[in-house]
């Protein structure tokens, strides 16, 4: 039996958050009485920038503070920008037809800014054609039948002997029972060879994808043989639940029915014994969003020659009037995500491989608005300001160099290990990397922090050594320690991929499926990290605004950084950014 099911793998479904409206003091429309308020939700396709209508609230009568019951349900992207339009109406008729009612305000968002908002609570002024629109008020919240999981550790005793040369190489499958009575396949063992009484790894899997957070509902195991023509001889199998799983030292009968038919003396094909079954929490990504977490982004922008002299049309770097060059494309889809989670919204931006200063030497930690105490930059538009302000007063050089950047936002997520923050590098470049031996071993420290690496290829060259770097297949390994990579923090793409073909040719949808490709893995990374950590998620009712932004002496250089929260643990000193 060959099902095609990985050991170890699971499908979680997509984050679906709940949306409520609320809206306080809205323009009274109506003569003799109050306005009718209505809500309206509207999303942008991000690929043909046209506006759908999600839904509509109920239409709540006199009423200018409504607070609407019924709720918006959204599938939630972390790598997707998902811009929402909230319209009020007052609704003066049957009408289906928005134009037909009196138009009172509206508000434009990110899913993002709302599922990261303090305490999940958005509010901000009704835009119209004049002042004194009201507020709208916008809550969020996951919606999740059940958020644990379960740790299962089991082993077989006195399993079928099936090989003729050997024994048996057991394995088990487990099965949700769904109300229909069907099974769905949620976890396949590993199998270990050559053995009746086998002990398997443990495994995690939610228990929404086991039982669908029934505890009392059916869970069907069965043990195989495996075999290498895929063709696995079924050993047995038993039906259980999660509550008698959690049962200390429960045991099953491993029954094969076709056996049990023929034989009269049969019994059983063996036993399986649970040695541990812990129901525990399982945290989301917006958890810890919802916790305080800041997503702190950094960029590293490659200035070697090989770019080509950025006076030149030919020049990766190259300053086109009337679109943006790869580099500032990449910029601009990655950036304008990861903004939504960064409460102070200043990215330090960093160059490698040029000459500056009229110095001999290549710099490769240096900051690109020339101020090495201060390499903040004000959003997106401020990190593209400051990289085209820089590109004439930089002289183009080389190598291509990875490790300085990385060991550079490494030290910082070193000094916020207590889950308030996370670091996202984005480096973007055109070349092959010449200190892969440095990098490798920059990445391995760095995977046991709270930091993850967005690489992005820019132009034509060949960048297959990268793929080495993007570890999806198995963990990144030294060359030098032999040391493994505690996770896979890393995520590779080339440029080009996404400039014509099915993504239309058309820079704006390009950068759009861009970020959807590079962010994608960023939540999972974040929950791995503050799950080997043992770091969970603070209540949403504990935190705090951040404070403003101050500046902060850094210890060694006089430099500032922003006081966001954790962004140095208390009595730490934080390491100070490299003079250029």
């Amino acid at each position: 039996m060959d099902t095609g099911f990985m050991p170890g793998t699971s499908v979680v479904p997509c984050t679906k958050v709940e949306i409520s409206v609320s809206c306080r003091n809205l323009t009274d429309n109506d003569l003799f009485s109050k306005s009718d308020p209505l809500c309206v939700l509207k999303i942008t396709d991000p690929k043909t920038r046209r506006i759908f209508e999600v839904g509509r609230t109920e239409t709540i009568k006199d009423c200018l503070n409504p607070d609407f019951v019924k709720k918006f349900m959204m599938d939630y992207f972390f790598e997707e920008r998902q811009m929402l339009r909230f319209e009020i109406y007052d609704i003066d008729s049957q009408s289906h037809r928005l134009e037909d009612h009196d138009f009172l305000g509206w508000m434009e968002c990110s899913l993002g800014e709302l599922v990261s908002a303090p305490n999940s609570r958005f509010e901000r002024r009704l835009q119209g054609r004049t002042a004194g629109y009201g507020t709208i008020i916008v809550r969020t919240e996951e919606v999740s039948s059940c958020k644990d999981e379960v740790i299962i550790h089991m082993k077989g005793l006195h399993l079928d002997k099936k090989d003729f040369f050997g024994k048996s190489d057991p394995f088990l499958m487990f099965y949700r029972v769904n109300e229909d009575r069907s099974f769905t396949l949620v976890h396949k063992t590993e199998v270990v060879k050559n053995t009746l009484n086998p002990t398997w790894r443990s495994f995690c899997v939610p228990v929404r994808q086991l039982c669908n957070g029934d505890h009392e509902r059916s869970i069907k195991i069965e043990c195989y043989d495996w075999d290498s023509d895929g063709g696995h001889d079924f050993i047995g199998e038993t039906t259980t639940n999660l509550r008698e799983l959690s049962q200390a030292a429960a045991r099953y009968e491993v029954i094969n029915p076709k056996k049990k038919a023929k034989k009269k003396s049969y019994k059983n094909s063996g036993e399986l014994e649970i040695i541990r079954c812990t129901i525990q929490p399982q945290y989301s990504f917006l958890d810890f969003i919802k916790g305080g977490l800041q997503m702190n982004f950094t960029v590293a922008i490659d200035f070697t020659a090989s770019n080509g002299n950025p006076s030149q049309s030919s020049s990766l770097h190259y300053i086109n009037p009337y679109q943006p060059n790869q580099y500032a494309s990449a910029i601009q889809a990655v950036g304008e995500i990861i903004q939504d989670y960064d409460s102070d919204k200043l990215f330090p931006v960093l160059g490698f491989g040029a000459r500056i200063d009229n110095s001999g030497a290549a710099s490769h930690e240096f900051a690109v608005n020339f101020n090495p105490s201060n390499p903040y930059c004000q959003g997106v538009g401020g990190i593209l300001q400051a990289y085209h302000a820089a590109l004439p007063r930089v002289q183009l050089y080389g190598p291509t160099n990875f490790s300085p950047v990385i060991n550079h936002v490494a030290r910082f997520a070193q000094a916020s290990q207590d889950g308030s923050n996370y670091f996202v590098l984005l480096i973007l470049t055109d070349g092959i990397i010449t200190d892969m031996h440095q990098t490798i071993d920059a990445i391995i420290q760095a995977s046991t922090l709270p930091m993850s690496i967005i690489i992005v290829g820019v132009g034509n060259a060949e960048f297959d050594a990268m793929d080495e770097l993007d570890a999806d297949d198995h963990m990144l390994r030294s060359p030098m320690s032999g040391r493994y990579a505690e996770r896979d923090i890393v995520q590779f793409v080339p440029f080009r991929d996404f400039i014509g073909g099915r993504y239309g040719g058309d820079i704006s949808t390009s950068k759009i499926f861009l970020a959807k490709e590079v962010l994608a893995e960023i939540p999972d990374q974040v929950v791995l990290h503050m799950k080997k950590r043992g770091i969970k998620p603070k209540p949403p009712q504990q935190q705090q605004a951040p404070p403003p932004y101050q500046q902060q002496q850094m210890g060694g250089t006089g430099g500032i950084i922003p006081s966001a929260p954790g962004m140095v643990m208390p009595g730490a000193q934080a390491p100070p950014y490299p003079a250029a």
